[in-house]
């Protein structure tokens, strides 16, 4: 089965200390090299909502990017992120948000994930992890989903969660998964996704070995430990590689291109179904910092050579123009 192909369109990006930003997004640009990549294939848009208190707002966007669902024409399809920021830790409030923002989509679905990045727990806060309670929304968020879907009768799309990788002290999320869980919540369960950087956060100096390895422990210790069958695919929801002063443009579009590659190689193996870069554009490609250049374009749209890598594999490995999604 051909890899289905995605990207998160924005430009602002997380960071160490919250959110990279830079000039705003320009609707016409991105709908343009979205048109180009995905080459009249199937294709996936990347958008992520917020939920937070109302009487303690995040000082993060609500959308991003703001607005998504613009992109969202003729084959391509949403993958929607709906991120639990409650700092008190209101799960109801999340679950009826979750139902909510499913029934205002629900044309554009292809999947919904459930809060991001949750296993992060010292992460900055313009991600979940850091929030109380976050892991009773994933897991009930996950079955309110399904629900919802159901309701609406959109069997083809699925709710799952992200994670990034959990070596060492991060690892006993997917046990306490296991401990929260419970029938219907591996009924709901429609994939799991990974958010991962070889060689960005941590040198690398064989890619490809670092990817599979990732990978492989993904499939045969982590999902396990949280006793996700195999039957349940893996999506990479997130996978970049920055540009910097040290960091060449040429180098980002073999680095992409190795991982997409190796991705490819494994998919069936791993039970691996899609792909998503992260991310379209540079936050700010005037500023020398990994975390404000992930884009395949500049943050003027200029393409890098990884633009028409990224352009090239689609075609090359993912769903064919006559394919549906």
């Amino acid at each position: 089965m051909p890899l289905l192909f995605g990207i998160y369109p924005g430009g602002a990006a997380g960071s160490d200390n919250g959110i990279a930003a830079g000039p705003p997004d320009d609707p016409r640009q991105i709908g343009q090299a979205l048109t180009l990549l995905e080459g009249g294939a199937p294709f996936i848009v990347r958008g992520y909502e917020r939920y937070n208190d109302s009487d303690a707002p995040s000082r993060w966007a609500a959308r991003a990017p703001d607005p998504f669902d613009i992109y969202i024409t003729g084959k391509r399809r949403l993958d929607l992120v709906l991120m639990f920021q409650s700092a008190r830790g209101d799960v109801a409030g999340f679950l009826d948000f979750v139902r909510s923002k499913i029934r205002q989509y629900a044309p554009h679905l292809c999947s919904v994930q459930i809060t991001e990045e949750a296993n992060f727990t010292n992460g900055p806060d313009c991600i979940d992890g850091p929030y109380p309670r976050v892991l009773e929304a994933l897991v009930q968020g996950v079955v309110a989903a399904a629900a919802e879907l159901r309701s609406l009768n959109r069997p083809g799309v699925r709710a799952g969660f992200n994670s990034t990788p959990t070596f060492g002290a991060s690892q006993p999320f997917w046990d306490n998964i296991a401990t929260l869980a419970g029938p219907r919540f591996y009924e709901a369960l429609g994939y799991v996704g990974l958010d991962f950087f070889p060689d960005v956060f941590r040198p690398a100096p064989d890619i490809r070995a670092a990817a599979l390895m990732v990978l492989e422990t993904m499939r045969n210790v982590w999902l396990p430990a949280a006793k996700i069958p195999s039957h349940v695919p893996i999506h990479i929801a997130e996978h970049g590689w920055p540009t910097a002063s040290d960091r060449p443009y040429d180098r980002q579009a073999e680095a992409i291109e190795i991982v997409i590659r190796t991705v490819h190689t494994v998919r069936q193996e791993l039970n691996i179904e899609r792909y998503t870069l992260f991310a379209l554009r540079d936050a700010s490609s005037a500023v020398d910092d990994i975390f404000s250049q992930f884009g395949v374009l500049t943050s003027g749209y200029t393409p890098k050579p990884a633009f028409e890598t990224y352009r090239r594999l689609i075609a090359e490995l993912g769903q064919s123009n006559t394919n549906s999604m």
